[in-house]
């Protein structure tokens, strides 16, 4: 009986329709219909064909709308029909341990069960009170982390590095290390080929069953591909509303950023910093504030990766980046071209919440092995040329004498997971004896 009044809300008294006027690669522009910005278009080819779009921008009775697929044999006077629904993904336990689009869709098997949630894609902003202060640190089995640079529980964390400098290297051990109730993987923009070879050489069959792991590939739309971001990041708060710990991966926001200028430029926005458009800069923060821990529910902790151009980690989408999250991790060439992975550079990279993380003695070690850094990098050139002199500065001498163990520490293979204690105690026996001359 349920099923007439449920079919009854679903008919609409008229359909709103309009015109299209003109097709570009990017986007379409058509008459009417009266829509909102980022409601469902369907848009029908002259052989029948539906395509759906989004509207993008509104201008009196003239919309332009980007599809979320190729617009073959679309011709200028198509019908064009508001669907009177904002953007939407089915979500559902039935998720776990499959690969998906952007729209929820597997990309592989059987069709996904348990999926009958329909998740906002752009949800209403959270209320700051409700939030859940980060308290409590996590396991990443990375010894650069863990001793000198904690996550925490609901943190959100920026990974920075050029192209070939380890990143998936590092996604993938964080993936394998890192204890979460669900893990959440968007893909976007990657190449076809890295797609197989992170699930197949990154990622354990064991984290693969707790994952769901959202792809949206290079040639895809740059609406599909924004698309995917916010896909990914209300698949996390679905679980996260199920009182879950959530580990959202994000690879990587740089091209989600690509894909929104792409977006934009087509809606007519201006070009601004580096050619990217000014909304850019408010989405960024807009997609990281919607993660973290919300009190009564559960958590969700971000990780985003940043493509920093000519490994300049000033260019405006880190930066953009670097001021909405609660610290970032910045991964040096240098150190790759030495063989040094992972290629943290420490005196780079920042954990805003390390404070409150370690306990005080933890962090007075940490902050004791950046000065040795520190004071290594300042002098180092000195000491290569054979011009320093030992015992002409306290701080270099022990930082000399703990080289050698330093860069063991900072060290280590893809596949190992070093037990926290473990990296506290080796870090203090390195402080204490060798670092002291």
């Amino acid at each position: 009986m349920n099923e007439v009044p449920r079919a009854l809300q679903q008919l609409r008294p008229f359909r709103r329709t309009g015109r299209v006027t003109r097709v570009t690669d990017l986007a379409i522009e058509s008459h009417g219909p009266a829509a909102a910005l980022g409601e469902v278009c369907e848009l029908l080819s002259p052989d029948r064909e539906r395509i759906q779009a989004e509207v993008v921008a509104l201008h009196d009775h003239k919309l332009t709308l980007m599809p979320y697929g190729p617009c073959k044999g679309l011709t200028v006077g198509a019908e064009v029909i508001a669907l009177d629904t904002q953007p939407t993904i089915p979500v559902g336990s039935g998720l776990l341990g499959r690969v998906v689009d952007a729209f929820a869709r597997p990309l592989s098997g059987e069709p996904i069960a348990h999926a009958s949630v329909d998740m906002p894609l752009h949800p209403e902003p959270l209320n700051a009170l409700e939030r859940e202060p980060v308290r409590q640190a996590l396991h990443t089995g990375v010894r650069a982390m863990d001793a000198l640079l904690p996550i925490g529980l609901g943190q959100r964390l920026g990974i920075f590095a050029g192209s070939g400098v380890g990143k998936s290297s590092l996604l993938g051990m964080l993936a394998r290390n890192m204890s979460a109730d669900v893990a959440v993987i968007a893909l976007i923009g990657e190449r076809g080929r890295e797609v197989q070879e992170f699930l197949e050489q990154r990622m354990s069959a064991e984290a693969r069953q707790k994952s769901v792991i959202v792809v949206a590939t290079a040639e895809q739309p740059a609406v599909v591909r924004a698309r995917a971001a916010y896909a990914a990041t209300s698949i996390a708060e679905y679980f996260r509303g199920r009182g879950q710990h959530v580990l959202l991966m994000m690879d990587s926001v740089t091209r989600y950023a690509m894909a929104r200028r792409e977006i934009d430029l087509a809606a007519g926005q201006p070009p601004t910093s580096r050619g990217y458009t000014p909304s850019v800069f408010s989405a960024i923060p807009a997609l990281c504030e919607r993660c973290g821990g919300l009190r009564g529910q559960g958590s969700i902790t971000a990780l985003y990766t940043v493509l920093v151009e000519g490994d300049d980690v000033h260019e405006p989408v880190a930066d953009a980046l670097r001021a909405s999250l609660d610290g970032h991790i910045v991964l040096s060439r240098e150190l790759a071209n030495e063989g040094h992975y992972p290629s943290i550079d420490v005196l780079q990279s920042v954990s805003r919440l390390d404070s409150s993380l370690l306990a005080p003695a933890d962090h007075q070690l940490a902050m004791e092995l950046r000065s040795l850094l520190a004071v290594h990098r300042r002098q180092r050139e000195m000491v290569d040329m054979g011009l320093y002199k030992p015992g002409s500065n306290r701080k270099l001498d022990q930082a000399l004498a703990a080289w050698e163990g330093i860069t063991a520490f900072l060290r280590q293979p893809s596949g190992d997971d070093a037990p926290r204690e473990q990296s506290r105690q080796q870090l203090q026996r390195l402080l204490l004896t060798e670092g002291r001359p």
